[in-house]
């Protein structure tokens, strides 16, 4: 029993040797890192030119609107019909105010009447009173009734021409010389007073006329230079100066009414014709990167950057304009700090990274590498991480 309990210890001591060997001989397997491209941040002066559309309006537009209520009778002009000053544009029933022109005239003539009567007294008083054949309080009675009838008739007539003045405000006459942009009246139509009809872009001076982005329209910017192209002829072109800028956002578009005085406007550039310009900014230090180094943290952008120890971190930006292959970053980014710009799709905060050599950007990749089970490398899937670009 003891020989043969010595043998089995025997065979067991040399199998734990054997695979104890075994172990010692096998290579631990390496760590696999994310390999990535970094850039690093070189601020520059950046100066926008957002290209607006716009269009050619009137810098002086009138409201045409009647004086007194009616019904329009006569409509004679339309929308794009050039106007003189003092044209009629539209007629209202006038058979109302006219018959207020005779009451008012008749008046005058009673009035008329009264004070030649008088008169009449007033001298028959002043004739009598020297003779003692008449009172000084009979005279003075005379001549009170003689200013009382020189006041009516006064009155009478301004009525009278108060009323002519309402009928001749049944006539719509333009105010100046320009083109009706605008008709909110028919025939048939009873409008109110003051309620406008037409609307006349008055001859003279014009403006390009563009709805602007807040974002895209900082800094002051009154009086610069724009040069205003015909949208469908880009040679047709004019300068111009940024005359006027809305304080106010319009609350359904979101943009800034940006008004530009032009100089000289060509023939092709009438009313209403489509125009185009671009509006120079500012410029400001920022930083150009890739489309690829932008990504997101919750709602706000953010970029990886790399720390000393090559570590990974999300950190949001501000200030961010896009242009053609290229974001530009205004806040967030320090000269000098390195950001990834491929690679970071699959990245978790304060995860270690293999920084790519330029010659190595174009490797491919070994698919036969062991690495850790839940490590993946090279992906492009949208949906691997919450920092989306």
């Amino acid at each position: 029993m003891t020989k043969t309990t010595h043998g089995l210890s025997f065979i067991a001591l040399t199998i734990a040797l054997t695979l104890g060997l075994a172990g010692c001989g096998r290579e631990k397997p390496a760590e696999h890192l994310p390999r990535v491209l970094v850039r690093e941040v070189a601020t520059t002066d950046y100066a926008a030119r957002p290209s607006v559309v716009g269009d050619i309006q009137a810098r002086v537009e009138a409201q045409q609107a009647f004086r007194v209520g009616g019904k329009i009778i006569e409509r004679s002009a339309d929308v794009g019909d050039a106007v003189k000053a003092g044209q009629v544009l539209a007629r209202l029933d006038p058979k109302d105010l006219q018959t207020q022109v005779e009451n008012a005239r008749a008046a005058v003539v009673a009035e008329e009447a009264r004070l030649r009567l008088a008169q009449v007294g007033f001298q028959r008083q002043g004739q009598l009173l020297p003779k003692g054949y008449t009172s000084r309080s009979e005279y003075d009675r005379a001549q009170a009734e003689l200013r009382s009838a020189q006041s009516s008739l006064e009155a009478a007539r301004a009525q009278l021409a108060s009323a002519r003045d309402q009928l001749s405000y049944t006539e719509l006459k333009a105010s100046a010389d320009g083109v009706i942009t605008q008709r909110s009246g028919e025939v048939g139509q009873v409008v109110q007073a003051t309620k406008p009809i037409f609307t006349l872009a008055r001859d003279g001076e014009r403006d390009a006329v563009f709805n602007v982005y807040e974002s895209l329209f900082q800094g002051a910017q009154s009086d610069q230079p724009v040069t205003v192209h015909l949208l469908s002829d880009p040679k047709v072109q004019v300068q111009g100066r940024v005359r006027e800028v809305t304080p106010t956002v319009d609350t359904r578009s979101g943009t800034l009414k940006v008004k530009v005085g032009l100089d000289q406007v060509p023939a092709a550039m009438g009313l209403g014709a489509v125009v185009g310009a671009e509006l120079a900014q500012a410029a400001e230090p920022r930083a150009l990167l890739p489309w690829s180094a932008l990504f997101k943290q919750g709602k706000s952008p953010a970029v990886w950057v790399l720390d000393d120890q090559d570590r990974a971190q999300l950190k949001p930006v501000g200030q961010v304009s896009f242009a053609r292959e290229r974001v530009m970053i205004g806040e967030g980014l320090q000269a000098g700090e390195r950001v990834i710009v491929a690679g970071g799709q699959l990245l978790h905060p304060n995860q270690k990274v293999e920084v790519a050599r330029p010659e190595q950007v174009a490797e491919p990749v070994d698919s036969s590498a062991q690495a850790e089970p839940r490590t993946q490398t090279h992906s492009t899937s949208p949906q691997a991480t919450e920092a989306q670009p």
